[in-house]
């Protein structure tokens, strides 16, 4: 070998170590992670769906720091405004025009509030169901355009149209200035660049500690079983309102309120703001 061989060949593994000393895999696509970039790739269930853990390693609620253009800190959310033993419950993927209003109904009977975390074309396809979110007290989440698990790999201008489309969307169809006040990350899979984007347009991003795994659709004995399981980890609950047959998830939806109502555990929001 000549010496410029072995010069070029030194060079391409020295260029191969760097890539590999920043490679990430999200949701089983391997990706080259920005130096710098505190993003850690997501824990995987066979739904390929997060646990919940944040990209910064923080569980938001006290001594977050607020995004100076907004208040709202740009750190993931876990805690609950209730305090004490309080459990929030937060429902991703619709609205859907099946089982959002059957969701709607469970969470009535047991007078619980909780988080929908809407796709932006969804809720404009369903303004009727954004409505009712909102006037039964449940509070808006943005949870993107696309249902993109592979948008922390992708560029910032992404990110952020994703981000900004579907709140705009989902606050055009709730009307009446209701506001989205969460944004979760497809998958879980935040960035520092969507939590700063979601943030500065005044959206807490919000993670969850307890994954019912109700996407897989496990049986509804299998939910139940996760959520008790589980709730050792924090108090945010994630279930789904979309993406397929909920009937599962609408079945223990019930039974899970039941138990908790059971237990003593109150239901509220998950925090918001900077104390």
């Amino acid at each position: 070998m000549t010496r410029t061989q072995k010069h070029s060949l030194r060079a391409r593994i020295a260029v191969a170590a760097s890539a590999a000393a920043v490679a990430a895999t999200v949701w089983g696509v391997t990706v080259l992670v920005p130096a710098g970039d505190d993003h850690s790739s997501p824990r995987h269930d066979n739904a390929s769906r997060q646990s919940g853990a944040p990209d910064d390693g923080k569980p938001g609620g006290a001594g977050a720091t607020p995004s100076p253009s907004s208040g709202v800190p740009e750190d993931i959310a876990h805690a609950s405004e209730a305090g004490g033993n309080a459990v929030n419950i937060t429902i991703d993927d619709g609205p859907d025009p099946r089982w959002t209003p059957q969701v709607l109904d469970v969470l009535a009977k047991y007078d619980v509030k909780a988080v929908f975390c809407m796709i932006g074309p969804q809720a404009k396809a369903h303004p009727d169901l954004v409505k009712k979110v909102v006037a039964a007290g449940h509070r808006l989440c943005d949870h993107t355009m696309d249902h993109d698990t592979t948008m922390a790999a992708k560029p910032v201008a992404y990110q952020q149209a994703q981000i900004l489309d579907a709140k705009k969307l989902i606050e055009e169809a709730a009307g009446g200035g209701a506001k989205v006040e969460y944004y979760r990350a497809p998958g879980g899979a935040f960035t520092p660049d969507s939590r700063r984007i979601a943030a500065a347009a005044g959206m807490r991003p919000l993670g969850w500690n307890v994954d019912t795994k109700d996407f897989g659709k496990p049986g509804t004995a299998a939910i139940v079983a996760n959520v008790k399981r589980e709730m050792g980890n924090g108090p945010t609950i994630l279930f789904h309102d979309g993406g397929g047959d909920r009937r599962q998830t609408v079945a223990a939806l019930d039974q899970v309120l039941g138990w908790l109502r059971d237990q003593g555990r109150p239901t509220g929001f998950p925090v918001r703001t900077a104390p």
